[in-house]
């Protein structure tokens, strides 16, 4: 259990209570960090023990170990406190390059029979019966267009 022990320089201690003191930021991130210097060992003889850690803050055991974890496997201080980007959106993007281009093609062409032109909700279902997609919204056709600065008018 040595090898996770966390042992600051004096730089990474200060950058750590600097960010805990100063800006705004996310509680999360904060927390992050105060787990960090609880847990720190250097210039100390006695530390904090993990359950008392997790009284003071709030959080749960399993949740110190997992943040002491990403500390040592960080690269620096700056990298442990930045947000990670998804690399991938939550959802995927129902409207695809393809399908966006087959909208875009059917609103350049003639209405239906019966029409004056193109209306957002005739797009939308026309999208649908010509198997362009499953399913979409007017809205979402509205702001594909927009985007394209395409107007039906």
């Amino acid at each position: 259990m040595e090898n996770n022990v966390i042992m600051l320089k004096k730089e990474q201690r200060s950058e750590l209570e600097q960010f805990v003191k100063t800006g705004v930021r996310s509680v999360r991130l904060v927390t992050r960090a105060k787990v960090i210097l609880a847990l720190d060992r250097s210039d100390k003889k006695e530390h904090l023990r993990i359950t008392r850690i997790s009284e003071q803050l709030g959080i749960a055991r399993q949740n110190i170990y997992a943040i002491q974890k990403d500390f040592l496997a960080a690269e620096s201080v700056e990298a442990f406190l930045k947000r990670k980007k998804r690399e991938t959106p939550p959802v995927a993007a129902k409207v695809t390059g393809d399908v966006e281009a087959h909208i875009i093609a059917l609103a350049c062409t003639e209405a239906p029979p019966g029409y004056a032109r193109w209306t957002l909700k005739l797009l939308s279902l026309k999208s649908v019966e010509l198997n362009f997609i499953d399913s979409i919204s007017p809205k979402t056709v509205e702001r594909l267009l927009k985007k394209r600065s395409i107007s039906l008018i």
